[in-house]
């Protein structure tokens, strides 16, 4: 009897010592319950291991796995620290995690990628630097975190401005933005692919064909989510191409200096802290038409053959870090307002708009997809018509010959969107 009760005695420690029974099944360690939680090892973080499945039966499985009924928390947003060049290191490497991972998908998409970027950042469990969690892993053929860094995508080039679009878009990103409906997710995949760790995890979010996972209990609650970023970047070989501070050490060469440049932009007026009343000058050179007085709203005209990504990329550095902003563009000059605030009359023959307001939560771009289209119907504006005369013959939209009726449509953008 003494020899069972301790072999029991020994099971039960065993037990207690190895953890949840699923935790040793899928690799991930969790935290233990009580007043340990916070000193607790960090979850393991396993290579990307894929269930050999069709497309099709990962997709039914995927979508039959619930999203939790918990709530879903907001992570805290995320200021970059340290100097201007590991800043800029940064600042590319979330721009390629943007552009190779989702520079298809719409701005929501493409947030919510480098939201889990950054929320792996702050997670005990990853590297605490930007390009640490981007290139985590790829030194191995598989098996990397994100597959664009060791499958071979980083072949593809990105244009001129789809790359200033996704540095844009890292910027904001990396200036207190948060991308609210992933919460703390850490892990994402896309819809048709079936990861071993995918069941074991919290799914909280879907973004078109990319699904959202935060780590169960105390691991994906934001309390979890305390570490503190190292204020330094390495330099990554594969971004060389793209990125000069990847192919330099600190000190020999400042990007922000070289776009400051470019820009037309110096000291104050760098995308970091811009003055307001001052619309931040584009690569592309437009200037706004009009522009509210602290130059949070503007309004643009350009050329009928503006590439789309091109408009996002204008709207991205003239908002550059502002929290409220708002830009409209029109390409005929004929249909675009005169004086703000924008009447209703001009909206139909809006080309494009942006909007973001942190307060409310809101950054959305839409297109009008007669003139620029665009293969997901929600990134394209409402149709709109015309107000017309009693027996009037129809006609295109034309201005309003007299001028803007003030409080008529604030101005446009939150209709538009």
């Amino acid at each position: 009897m003494a020899l069972v009760g301790l072999a029991i005695a020994a099971i039960l420690i065993w037990a207690w010592q190895a953890g949840p029974l699923r935790a040793a099944f899928d690799g991930v360690q969790q935290a233990p319950a009580g007043a340990a939680l916070s000193a607790a090892k960090a979850p393991l973080v396993e290579p990307l291991i894929l269930r050999d499945v069709t497309p099709e039966t990962a997709r039914d499985i995927n979508a039959r796995t619930p999203f939790t009924t918990d709530p879903i928390p907001a992570a805290q947003p995320f200021h970059i620290t340290g100097s201007a060049f590991d800043r800029d290191r940064a600042t590319d490497c979330l721009a390629a995690a943007i552009w190779y991972e989702a520079g298809a998908e719409s701005l929501a998409g493409q947030k919510a990628v480098a939201q889990v970027v950054l929320n792996r950042v702050r997670h005990p469990a990853f590297p605490k630097s930007v390009c640490g969690v981007v290139f985590q892993g790829a030194e191995r053929t598989t098996g990397c975190q994100f597959t664009f860094t060791c499958d071979g995508a980083m072949a593809r080039t990105p244009s001129a401005a789809a790359w200033a679009n996704a540095r844009g878009l890292a910027r904001i990103m990396l200036t207190g933005e948060v991308f609210r409906p992933v919460g703390t997710a850490t892990h994402y995949h896309t819809n048709w692919v079936l990861p071993a760790w995918s069941a074991k995890l919290d799914k909280v979010h879907q973004e078109a064909t990319h699904l959202f996972f935060r780590w169960e209990g105390w691991w994906g609650t934001p309390g979890a989510f305390r570490g503190r970023y190292a204020g330094t970047e390495p330099g990554i070989a594969q971004l060389a191409r793209l990125s000069p501070v990847h192919a330099t050490t600190a000190g020999a060469i400042d990007l922000a200096a070289q776009e400051a440049a470019l820009l037309g932009l110096t000291g104050e007026d760098r995308p970091e802290s811009v003055p307001d009343g001052k619309v931040p000058a584009n690569p592309y050179g437009f200037k706004p038409v009009l522009q509210s007085a602290v130059a949070d709203m503007m309004i643009f005209v350009v050329p009928k053959s503006t590439d789309t990504g091109m408009l996002m990329s204008l709207a991205l550095f003239s908002c550059s870090v502002r929290p409220y902003c708002k830009v409209m563009v029109w390409t005929d000059a004929r249909k675009a307002p005169s004086s703000l605030p924008v009447a209703d009359d001009y909206l139909a023959s809006m080309a494009f708009s942006y909007l973001r307001n942190r307060a409310a939560g809101v950054d959305k771009a839409l297109w009008n997809c007669d003139l620029f289209p665009r293969a997901e119907a929600n990134q394209c504006m409402k149709r709109r018509t015309v107000a017309q005369s009693p027996g009037a013959a129809p006609t295109a939209p034309m201005a309003p010959a007299k001028a803007p009726l003030r409080g008529s449509a604030a101005d446009g953008a939150e209709t538009a969107h």
